[in-house]
């Protein structure tokens, strides 16, 4: 075993719950060679990780889209990632994907061992798989981490990790340094989107914006904070509410910035406040605190890993919660109770908290 491919084809946070995976590998055969196959939007993120040999940037996702463009492009496309993945002669593949296909076209690229999960009846291309419903109980990264066991590893760290381009380090501070935010400055970054793998549905876990104005206030009121709001360019609508209401006006960086960008501004954060998403597990990895705010989703499974006094979890233990279970989001019948119960007053008071708690960044 000395080729490995890792599988992913979804979002931030998901793709990152694999770095603990990956590094345990690369620790246990420093000269084994890992490939990292996952989707276009989140590729920039393994650019530069120092475990990962190979990125192949291309989604069962992604191909539809080139398809409903042009159908001969999808082709075009599609033969190329098979032929790449081929050519490298993986040994091992490690699939999260939850989806038969790409399993299947493992076997046929001759990778000999493919393990995964057998979640309804998909991993029948798996030679060796764990049974699964869905993830609860226990953290994903956990769950991942379970498929090392078929080769005899055990991981000695069990931190994520991300590693930044250093090009997009010097960016992220000329953005900071033209918005006149200097190295003294107490900075907070707020995300009130959160969830692009979500989709139409990634309001479903949005704390109310005026409530993250409304917050954005108040640190910077009262803390002297400076604020930059970030996410991408769907989340306008919620950061105009923020930047719209506030007196002191926040840095605005709302699809501004591409992926790797955004993570190094995070990276200058003293503490990112957030929904439930992509961003809260860049700030983890970048060991950037936060305070992560989370309704129907059940953090013990989706939050900050591992637990840590850096990371605070503001949730409402509502008998209906978290709802969110077997991938699927039921109709809330409680008009997102679970959301709207958490105060301004609650979040701020976590954020001063948090920012109080080990060392400074």
């Amino acid at each position: 075993m000395k080729k490995f491919l890792i599988i992913n084809p979804f979002g931030i946070g998901d793709c990152l719950f694999t770095t603990p995976l990956i590094r345990a590998v690369k620790e246990s055969l420093p000269e084994s060679f890992i490939g990292y196959w996952c989707n276009e939007r989140v590729h920039a993120l393994f650019e530069n990780d120092p475990y990962i040999n190979k990125v192949f940037a291309l989604s069962r996702g992604d191909i539809k889209k080139i398809s409903n463009i042009s159908k001969w492009q999808g082709i075009i496309k599609s033969l190329g990632l098979y032929r790449g993945i081929k050519k490298e002669r993986f040994d091992v593949s490690l699939d999260f994907s939850l989806d038969h296909r790409y399993a299947w076209i493992c076997k046929v690229a001759g990778v000999k061992i493919r393990l995964g999960f057998n979640y309804k009846k998909r991993g029948r291309f798996l030679t060796d798989r764990i049974e699964i419903g869905s993830y609860h109980a226990k953290h994903v990264v956990e769950y991942y981490l379970d498929l090392l066991k078929f080769i005899n590893i055990t991981p000695n760290n069990k931190n994520l990790h991300l590693r930044l381009d250093e090009k997009n380090k010097v960016r992220a501070r000329s953005i900071l340094n033209h918005a006149g935010i200097r190295d003294s400055d107490l900075v907070i970054g707020i995300t009130p989107g959160a969830g692009g793998s979500w989709g139409k549905d990634a309001g479903l876990k949005h704390w109310p914006a005026l409530r993250f104005a409304q917050l954005a206030q108040r640190l910077s009121a009262e803390l002297g904070a400076r604020i930059i709001v970030l996410g991408d360019e769907t989340e306008r609508p919620l950061a105009d509410v923020i930047v719209n209401s506030s007196k002191k006006k926040p840095v605005d960086l709302v699809g501004k910035t591409a992926l790797g960008e955004f993570a190094a501004v995070i990276s200058n954060l003293n503490a990112l406040v957030t929904n439930d998403g992509g961003p809260l597990h860049i700030a983890v990895a970048l060991g950037v605190k936060t305070v992560s705010i989370f309704g129907p989703v059940d953090d013990k499974v989706y939050g900050p890993y591992p637990p840590s006094e850096k990371h605070i979890v503001i949730k409402k233990d509502l008998p209906c919660r978290p709802c969110y279970y077997n991938f699927k989001m039921p109709v809330c019948e409680r008009n997102r109770e679970c959301l709207k119960e958490i105060s301004v007053d609650e979040v701020f008071e976590a954020a001063k908290n948090v920012l109080n708690t080990g060392v400074a960044k």
